[in-house]
């Protein structure tokens, strides 16, 4: 980079016009300041912004407050369908007007005085840029217990697959809309909007900026156990997108994995009962079965469960024999051929043969897809 000024470097950037949209639900008390301060940078940077307030139909006074605000480029659009805060940042994302899209919450937890270094970061070649709390120069709010900062750690974590950025959960970016309507298809479930555009967009060049992070002073958080749910299938969803046929093995052999501690819970209490051994292990099998059938048939191969059960779990029991039979087979042609194996190698390579045959009956025998 050269040696202008990175003041008015960063002005000079902020020539193309801005949309800024902001999802809220009850946040009325916080809408005048953040107005404020875009209004500051408004005049700061005499750049052409618009805010988009992508309200859910909050019961609090977010319709008279936007309306005494009397500023011409604050837009208000009241949602009363699909709601969620993720649906909101898309519908905003599709209305925004200007070229430069920003996303960012309206409990001022995020500061609109470093969306010029994010506009910046764009204008250097990066897709997407975070506003990070985990780069070097980010920090969060002092207040911050140590159960937050550990939920957000691993939310963090759990999204590795996805994106290398430090701080992929923020709810704070920007990017072009020219690369926003190249989104694949999005469906975003939950609080967590960011990722789904990083991974449907197809977005490798991902920048951060740090920023300080601040707590909420008005009003309450929006985050629950519900939404860390939701958070957990959003992944869900994100990883068949991104690795169909890895994510369907993976979720098989997850499934498989529970199976085998349903037996053996099974066959504990069956045993505690009074049951019979063989009837024990039976009925373990008998239970894993079914459990197995119903976890695959909702979760692995979802796209199918529209399809008849009974064929269906007949065809799953059938795999599962053969399966079953083929993991005895090549433990045992193992065994004979090399006598020398250890007995848990040789049972290792008959499970994986095993659940290989499985997989491959299941996903193209048993809950094939339907031919449009």
């Amino acid at each position: 980079m050269n040696q202008q000024d990175p003041l008015r470097l960063a002005g000079v950037r902020l020539l193309a016009p801005i949309s800024v949209i902001v999802p809220t639900y009850n946040e009325a008390e916080n809408i005048p300041e953040l107005a404020q301060r875009l209004q500051a940078l408004r005049n700061d940077h005499d750049v052409d912004l618009e805010l988009l307030i992508m309200d859910d139909d909050s019961p609090d006074d977010t319709r008279g407050v936007v309306s005494r605000l009397d500023l011409d480029w604050v837009r208000l659009v009241v949602r009363t369908s699909d709601r969620g805060l993720s649906q909101a940042v898309v519908e905003g994302l599709n209305a925004a007007r200007h070229p430069v899209l920003v996303v960012m919450d309206a409990d001022l937890s995020h500061p609109p005085e470093k969306i010029p270094d994010m506009i910046l970061a764009l204008e250097s070649g990066q897709q997407f840029v975070i506003g990070s709390r985990y780069v070097a120069g980010g920090r969060t709010d002092g207040e911050w217990g140590f159960m937050r900062w550990l939920n957000s750690r691993i939310a963090t974590l759990l999204a590795r697959p996805f994106s290398s950025a430090r701080d992929p959960m923020s709810g704070f970016f920007a990017l072009r809309r020219s690369d926003f309507i190249r989104a694949d298809r999005l469906n975003p479930l939950g609080y967590k909007i960011g990722l789904e555009l990083i991974v449907k967009c197809g977005l490798e060049n991902v920048g951060e900026v740090p920023i300080y992070f601040a707590d909420r002073k008005r009003g309450k958080s929006k985050l629950d156990f519900r939404q860390q749910l939701l958070y957990l299938m959003h992944l869900r969803r994100l990883l068949i997108y991104q690795y169909s046929a890895l994510s369907q093995v993976f979720q098989f052999a997850l499934v498989g994995a529970s199976g085998a501690v349903v037996n053996l819970v099974v066959l504990t209490l069956l045993s505690r009962l009074g049951a019979p051994v063989r009837l024990a292990i039976l009925g373990g099998i008998a239970v894993s079965i079914v459990t197995n059938f119903a976890l695959n048939r909702r979760l692995t191969f979802s796209y199918a469960r529209d399809q008849s059960v009974l064929p269906q779990f007949m065809g799953f029991v059938l795999a599962s024999s053969l399966g079953a039979a083929v993991n005895f087979a090549v433990a045992d042609g193992l065994l004979r051929f090399r006598p020398d194996m250890s007995v848990h190698l040789a049972a290792m390579a008959g499970i994986a043969s095993g659940m290989f045959l499985n997989f491959v009956a299941n996903r193209y025998a048993v809950f094939r897809k339907k031919r449009s």
